[in-house]
């Protein structure tokens, strides 16, 4: 613990103190930015909003902006240890909204104990922020507190220490019920622990279904029953009549146990007097009521959870209040209703269910995730809860009457929830929708069958319509990989290019080729190679596309499709393009991957293709021809060659803005383009970057990636005749299901 100490203190130590920063949105790099961004420029939205206040929506930060507000009263396990000692945690809570909802927080530590003074302290803080999260303050305060604001303001305010365990906890048990085979109208349930988050929990367990009088509520002092005396009025509504008196007693023949309290209350005797199949969720932290090795050791037939990461169905409260803040947020909710925190609830159990994504996976070092008995909660890691608990919380907040701005496309809502965390998502939802809306889909043959993540990838791909993946390799070996990784591939078209026929392959090869070196015999070795069947398959039999390279080196994939599919009409060579994604750009790198020193012709079939590939992503073309020299500013062989290029191109794409030679910062800076070169067609919002050599390209969108926080997708090939993309050695599930969407939806409108 001492080691463990120093690393706590480092982190919090290193480089600028804290963990929060407000970071400005917009430039002020020059006198006109600051003119605008304050005197005199700010008075116009002023003026709008104080015409139409709902206008502060639009200019300003107000409607992603959650206050986390507490006293410092009931911090974590440490109790009442004053606003400044909470503060760390309070700037912890401003990073889980930023880093899993893209939220932004003003974390506000406050001195007071005085509940009037925390309510109207709230109170005038609200035309500040959308929401406001209350943290840390001590029951029962907190009750009063959060009814009050609930009742005298028009934003959502959430005590997540009361609701967040409660609404996580809750989908848990709807999963273990539904496990052991259990209703939840007809099971007992124990809580101990009668403060914020206990009460809160036989609340919602109670909306989702628990009878009140199956219910068993216990405090310090043991059950709280009808008669007791010192109850107060939070407990009151929970007193039952029952002869149970302590812990123990409770927990004799129960269903289920509750545990928000305090470690090692419960003893193995008392796990061994529940009921069959019984389901312990002891959420103490950092200790539970009991460990998970001494319950598992009294009952194999027990579902456990806690709130510990290093233990199976981890209760974690980032699974709800930064996706429940961000549904909230997104229609303009006027409060978080019971049905809101019920949403949320259902909707985290239904995502429990599905197949876990590999980058889930990753996170818990390769460790296979599936619907069970030790896996009955998403984990923190799932990038997917974002958007199926903010749009659970959404749809409920529109049809509670709460939202002020209700969303009626949700498709679209859906699609603008993946940007948030990942720009790429973005691109790849949109084209999977376009080719969801056609019947027919394409086969895209994949060399790679010896490799997890391909199957993983083309199970998916095959689940969601995308396409028809048809692996390449053993296939009793590739089922049997599925099954260890517990994925379906029954929607897959296994092929064993060992002991299939290709003779009739080999003699197109041959007559393709014959010319060129290669012999019947030879063509007949050379199929042996997946990558050259696979070209094989797309050029003579039917196969719509390629995506292959998660095991072979990039030249091994690229020559056989360039010599068996070749490239199309009109193009003289391919060329790799890699597509750059930062939160609010798309840019796309033109040669990443095949030509080293291209001619001025080639450098104009650039353009053609990176201008084809802009519209496929639904970007208008703006393409800027990259060089050391502005506009002729710097005379050399290579600049010639890039202004020839340009005038090809130019005559090619007479509708696209496209301009050059340029530098860098010179096509992709606004600022530069208009104080130096106001003649530019390009005004420093190129989407497009023909690079002049492939050293350059390759460079560039290695930095962006690793230095300049880009995501890539690529390299994408362009200029062959059928749509063949390669894959990078370490391209993840997620990766090589977006360039197959990306090849899918080429195939889709070459067909057009």
């Amino acid at each position: 613990m001492a080691h463990y100490r120093k690393l706590a203190l480092a982190y919090h130590l290193e480089g600028r103190p804290g963990k929060l920063k407000v970071t400005p949105t917009k430039p002020c790099v020059t006198q006109r930015d600051l003119s605008l961004a304050y005197t005199p420029g700010v008075a116009e939205p002023c003026l709008d909003i104080a015409a139409n206040v709902e206008d502060v929506f639009k200019y300003t930060n107000k409607g992603n902006l959650v206050a986390v507000v507490s006293n410092g009263t009931a911090v974590l396990g440490l109790g009442d240890i004053g606003p400044e000692a909470g503060k760390p945690v309070m700037e912890g809570k401003g990073v889980l909204f930023s880093r899993f909802a893209d939220i932004d927080v003003f974390d506000i530590e406050i001195d007071s104990k005085d509940i009037d003074e925390i309510v109207r302290f709230c109170e005038m803080l609200a035309p500040t922020v959308g929401g406001i999260n209350l943290e840390d303050i001590a029951a029962p305060d907190c009750f009063d507190i959060e009814a009050r604001l609930i009742e005298s303001l028009d934003i959502p305010v959430f005590h997540d220490d009361q609701h967040g365990t409660a609404i996580i906890s809750g989908a848990g048990l709807i999963n273990a019920l539904d496990i052991v085979g259990k209703a939840i109208d007809q099971v007992k349930i124990v809580f101990n622990g009668a403060g914020a988050a206990g009460l809160a929990c036989c609340q919602h367990f109670m909306n989702l279904g628990v009878k009140r009088e199956n219910l068993l509520l216990c405090d310090s002092r043991g059950v709280i029953y009808q008669g007791r005396s010192g109850i107060n009025r939070y407990k009151a509504p929970f007193a039952v009549e029952t002869e149970a008196r302590t812990l123990a007693d409770a927990m004799r023949g129960a269903d289920v146990f509750c545990g928000v309290s305090v470690k090692d209350v419960v003893t193995p005797e008392m796990v061994a007097s529940m009921a069959a199949d019984p389901i312990i969720f002891a959420m103490a932290n950092p200790d539970p009521e009991i460990t998970y090795e001494a319950a598992t050791a009294v009952r194999g037939d027990l579902i456990m959870a806690t709130g510990r990461s290093d233990y199976p169905n981890q209760v974690n409260n980032v699974l709800g209040f930064p996706f429940i803040f961000r549904g909230a947020l997104d229609v303009r909710a006027s409060k978080i209703t019971t049905r809101m925190k019920i949403a949320a609830t259902h909707a985290l159990a239904d995502l429990a269910r599905e197949d876990v994504p590999e980058v889930v996976s990753r996170a818990y070092q390769g460790r296979q995730l599936h619907f069970g008995r030790e896996y009955i909660i998403p984990t923190p890691f799932d990038p997917r809860a974002l958007v199926w608990v903010s749009i659970a919380v959404a749809r409920a907040a529109v049809e509670d009457g709460v939202a002020r701005q209700p969303i009626t496309d949700w498709e679209a809502y859906r699609a603008h929830l993946e940007t948030k965390l990942d720009p790429t998502r973005w691109l790849v939802s949109t084209t999977l929708r376009e080719l969801q809306r056609e019947a027919q889909i394409p086969r895209i043959v994949f060399p790679d069958g010896d490799s997890t993540r391909v199957i993983r990838a083309c199970s998916e791909l095959a689940r969601d319509g995308v396409c028809k993946p048809v692996i390449l390799g053993e296939p009793e070996l590739i089922k049997a990989m599925a099954d260890k990784l517990e994925v379906d591939v029954g929607g897959c078209e296994l092929l064993n290019p060992y002991t299939m026929d290709t003779e009739r392959y080999a003699q197109a090869l041959f007559e393709q080729r014959q010319r060129k070196g290669m012999t019947l015999q030879g063509a007949r070795v050379e199929l042996r190679s997946p990558n050259t069947l696979g070209a094989a398959l797309v050029q003579w039999d039917g196969a719509d596309g390629m995506v292959s390279g998660a095991l072979h080196h990039y030249s091994w994939t690229v020559r056989p499709a360039l010599e068996i599919v070749g490239l199309r009409e009109g193009v003289s060579t391919c060329c790799g393009v890699h597509v750059m994604l930062w939160d609010q750009r798309t840019v796309l790198f033109v040669d990443t991957a095949i030509n080293p020193s291209p001619t001025a012709e080639m450098l104009a079939d650039f353009a053609v293709m990176g201008a084809e590939l802009a519209r496929t992503l639904h970007l208008d073309p703006k393409i800027a021809f990259l060089s050391i020299s502005n506009f002729g500013s710097y005379k050399a062989g290579a600049t010639s060659r890039i202004q020839q290029a340009l005038k090809l191109a130019q005559a090619r794409l007479p509708d696209v803005p496209i301009d050059g030679e340029m530098q860098a910062d010179t096509a992709v800076s606004p600022e530069i383009s208009a104080e130096w070169f106001p003649f530019s067609k390009i005004q420093g919002d190129a989407n497009v970057l023909i690079f002049p050599t492939l050293c350059a390209g390759n460079i560039a969108y290695k930095l962006c990636r690793e230095l300049g926080g880009a995501r890539s997708i690529g390299p994408i090939l362009m200029g062959l005749a059928k749509p063949i993309n390669i894959l990078h050695r370490t391209a993840s599930v997620e990766e090589i299901v977006d360039i197959t969407a990306i090849t899918a939806r080429r195939w889709q409108l070459q067909r057009a």
